[in-house]
């Protein structure tokens, strides 16, 4: 059976481990810092599986080394955004706890995939893999998965249209430099832009960029889960199952876009391996402009990183 671990037993992780229990992509264990919660929360999810009908097997622990020997590793681990904090306000904190994290998964678990959802997503990233020291495709994150949905939710309740039939593009940083991409973004097909006007477009646009934000300032005390969680699963999914998706997330670039030592949102082919390939997209002066301008944030965050060593 695959062993699926996700480090952070908070509302994403927890949820998380939910969605993929209930799929019965692999066994869970779900470990966390905090004595009882996350045993709690396993045994509240395997007490479920009688009634949801699946028997992965959930483990709640403290102890990393119950990590031993998982193929995937999810880290969601690091504290949340709290109301007018932006990414980068998390960077000296999460920075490091995913240092810490990262050398208990290297220790316990070398041959593993790591799939990151902590924030700021592209700097936590890069920090796992260079912690690790494992091979850059065997260590990405979320981002573009999540931020694609976002859109692609967007378009839906303007178009009045089923989701099922959205296929949304997002590159960048996962954060206000995000890139959405209307010239990539289809509906059966059909580019968005010959479907909506570009002042449309343009809000639904800023309105993705601010997504995780807008949750944020509705919830006062919390930020997303329901949506990460979800985009975390399918991401798991692709590698346990190895189906070989074309998806969006943050990926590391070594001379791809002309960025190189960076990771940054981009499409790639995910498999058993992890990131198989990295898909690259003809952009326009205006798109290559966005993604550069994304790009030097990202490299900035790299900066400070380095700088807290």
């Amino acid at each position: 059976m695959t062993k699926i671990t996700i480090i952070g037993a908070g509302a994403v992780g927890a949820t998380a481990a939910q969605r993929i229990a209930e799929k019965e992509l692999g066994d869970v264990v779900l470990t966390d810092i905090v004595e009882g919660l996350p045993q709690g929360k396993a045994l509240d999810l395997l007490e479920a599986g009688p009634l949801f009908g699946y028997d992965s097997k959930i483990t709640g622990t403290n102890d990393y080394k119950d990590i031993e020997g998982s193929d995937v590793v999810v880290i969601t681990a690091g504290i949340a955004r709290k109301p007018g904090m932006t990414r980068e306000d998390l960077l000296k904190i999460n920075t490091n706890i995913i240092r810490e994290v990262s050398q208990n998964i290297a220790k316990y678990a070398p041959d593993s995939i790591i799939i990151t959802v902590t924030n700021p997503l592209d700097l936590m990233t890069y920090v796992a893999m260079k912690t690790t020291g494992f091979e850059p495709g065997r260590v990405f994150g979320m981002s573009g998965v999540l931020d694609s949905g976002r859109f692609a939710s967007f378009i839906a309740m303007e178009l009045n249209c089923s989701v099922r039939d959205i296929s949304a593009m997002v590159l960048g940083g996962h954060g206000d430099t995000m890139v959405p991409l209307p010239r990539f973004t289809t509906i059966s097909g059909v580019p968005v832009t010959e479907l909506m006007p570009e002042d449309t477009i343009r809000r639904l646009v800023d309105r993705t960029v601010n997504g995780g934000a807008e949750i944020v300032s509705l919830l006062k005390t919390g930020s997303a889960f329901y949506a990460p969680s979800a985009a975390v699963t399918n991401m798991v999914e692709t590698v346990v199952k190895d189906t070989k998706r074309i998806l969006p997330v943050c990926a590391y670039l070594n001379g791809e876009y002309g960025k190189k030592d960076i990771y940054l949102g981009v499409p790639v082919k995910l498999g058993r391996c992890g990131v198989e390939e990295i898909i690259e997209l003809k952009l326009t002066a205006e798109e290559k402009k966005a993604l550069d301008s994304s790009a030097e944030a990202v490299m900035a965050g790299i900066a400070s990183v380095n700088a807290l060593r």
